[in-house]
């Protein structure tokens, strides 16, 4: 494979915007996933080795969040049913990170150059924003229908409960339990592989 320094500018500008715009055809398989998207991997293993949240549960998060659509954002509210207004909120990137998490999580972890619609960056705020709630809360690291409930409702909320009259958002989190549970699953048939040889170089 060239390397990137000699190819021409506009070439790597498309390749680089297409691998982030594109998300995985085979999203009901993780070791798929990650056979397609290069890279993808080793940013899931980093962010659960910093925080301690599993791989099964990011990814499974994550797909719930945005579809692993880089640039995905709320759709807009209407006004008088038909013209486009508002988004609801600020949410952006794989993760739907709003623009005040994202402020916490730079702040906390010193990352000013990360960016919403990066993987590996999203990978590694939801890394963080889980451990958080797990610290806070009190909750398994493992325990992706809580975590996803404390993820949108944030800690708080969790606490308070706020998320016991929205059966849309408990559904949700069931999804994000059963995604995790099959991911974690395939993951045991493929971890070998993804790591690779130690002496391997990509």
């Amino acid at each position: 494979m060239k390397s990137l320094h000699r190819l021409p500018p506009l070439l790597i500008v498309l390749l680089l915007g297409g691998c982030m715009a594109t998300p995985p055809e085979q999203v009901a398989d993780v070791c798929e996933i990650f056979r397609e998207k290069s890279g993808w991997y080793d940013g899931a293993r980093d962010a659960e080795k910093r925080w301690g949240i599993p791989i099964s549960v990011l990814m499974a998060m994550t797909y719930q969040e945005s579809s692993y659509a880089a640039r995905a954002k709320p759709p807009r509210e209407k006004l008088l049913w038909v013209i486009p207004w508002f988004r609801p909120s600020s949410a952006y990137g794989y993760a739907q990170a709003t623009d005040a998490a994202w402020r916490d999580y730079v702040r906390s972890t010193g990352r000013g150059g990360a960016d919403r619609n990066d993987f590996d960056d999203a990978m590694d705020f939801v890394g963080w924003y889980n451990r958080r709630s797990a610290d806070l809360i009190g909750l398994p690291r493992d325990d992706a229908y809580s975590l996803y409930l404390a993820y949108h409702d944030g800690p708080t909320g969790f606490r308070r409960g706020t998320w016991k009259s929205k059966g849309w958002l408990k559904d949700a989190a069931r999804r994000v339990q059963r995604r995790a549970s099959a991911y974690e699953r395939q993951l045991d048939g493929c971890r070998d592989e993804l790591e690779g040889p130690w002496w391997w170089p990509f």
